[in-house]
């Protein structure tokens, strides 16, 4: 049932119908004359093209007004909870692409303060961990002439004059309705909305008049800027626009990698021996036994495998295709796609581990007004 699913700012559960969840939230389909125009920029990312980053909130005003030369930013962000996994890295290599074609800034805001006040962590791990996150977002590759990384806490003199001018536009009985809180909710997590629309409107701020922004990122993050869409007319400051992608699968079949689930998880800073252990133990479309798959085929729809060459590890679209037939064909196993997908992991981790490294020497030239980790 559509109803069994359940998608917040912190909780992601159950089977979800995406179709169901961009009614529900009422963001627009990504069309075929937007993914045109979208074409017109620079070749599709793969992303687009298979529906991964498929829904939106005004992404052709932002196009109009770009393409009359008003520049927008982008914005996007990581709640530092944990470390780094490859759902965290999806959406971040997506707004690096929109980075390069569309030549524009990015603000990447860490926000410490929120997992101090939703999770049961001390501000100071809080924010070692933002720092261990930093380091995989800057070894994707940002331009760090346009990129600035923001950390709530340093950063807050910016951030809390305009997250007061929005918390004056939005009730309790808003957020409430938006994000389920009750009478038991502290009051730090309630007022937090605010301090996430910030960043979306600090250019504005900052120049005077309205910049444009995007927001390309999980659609679990929509009630956070539906408040801040909301709120923006008032202030007079550009309604950001939204860019919405689907949950990066876990390996145990789940519609969304949780941190919490270790053996379903790929991190950044797994080793090859972690990697071929958890990926061995992946939800797979197969069947019981070899001859039967022979016989039968297996099912690529559901297989964990292959939704992770889907989302992140195979770029040509015609391999995808030829990989799924086989499949349904019962011409290659499980074995052998775990095999592969393992071996395709690992190459990406040794390479991203060693720009990690170096992206230890860079990362301060990248925080926002110049603080030091």
């Amino acid at each position: 049932m559509a109803e069994d699913f359940k998608v917040t700012p912190w909780e992601v559960s159950g089977d979800i119908d995406y179709d169901v969840l961009m009614q529900r939230f009422g963001t627009t389909p990504i069309d075929d004359a937007l993914m045109k125009r979208l074409g017109k920029y620079g070749e599709l990312h793969p992303m687009l093209r298979r529906g991964i980053f498929y829904s939106h909130r005004d992404l052709g005003k932002l196009l109009d007004e770009y393409d009359k030369g008003n520049k927008f930013f982008l914005y996007t962000g990581r709640g530092p909870s944990g470390h780094t996994h490859l759902g965290h890295i999806m959406p971040w290599i997506f707004n690096k692409w929109m980075q390069d074609v569309f030549k524009v800034d990015m603000l990447f805001q860490m926000t410490d303060d929120e997992k101090f006040l939703f999770k049961d962590l001390t501000l100071k791990e809080t924010r070692s961990l933002a720092y261990e996150n930093a380091l995989d977002f800057v070894a994707l590759g940002f331009d760090p002439k346009k990129t600035k990384i923001i950390l709530d806490t340093e950063n807050i003199k910016e951030l809390y004059p305009i997250a007061l001018k929005v918390s004056k536009k939005v009730t309790f009985s808003t957020a409430k309705a938006v994000f389920g809180f009750d009478n038991s909710t502290n009051i730090g997590a309630i007022f937090f909305t605010t301090i996430q629309a910030a960043p979306a409107f600090l250019p504005s701020e900052r120049k005077g008049k309205q910049v444009p922004c995007l927001i390309p990122c999980g659609i679990d993050q929509d009630p956070h800027f539906r408040v801040a869409r909301d709120a923006a007319p008032g202030l007079n400051y550009p309604k950001p626009a939204m860019l919405y992608c689907k949950m990066f699968p876990g390996l145990g079949g789940g519609d969304k990698m949780s941190s919490s689930d270790e053996l379903g998880t790929i991190y950044t800073t797994d080793n090859p021996k972690d990697v071929k252990k958890k990926v061995g133990r992946a939800f797979t479309g197969g069947c019981v036994s070899i001859e039967e798959q022979r016989q039968k085929g297996g099912n690529p729809e559901v297989c964990a495998v292959f939704k992770y060459n889907y989302y992140l590890f195979e770029k040509d679209d015609k391999k995808m295709n030829e990989l799924a037939e086989k499949c349904k064909k019962g011409e290659i196993l499980c074995g052998e796609c775990k095999q592969m997908l393992t071996q395709k992991i690992n190459v990406f981790l040794e390479e991203h581990q060693a720009k990690r490294e170096k992206a230890k020497d860079v990362v301060d030239s990248m925080t926002f007004d110049g603080f030091k980790w």
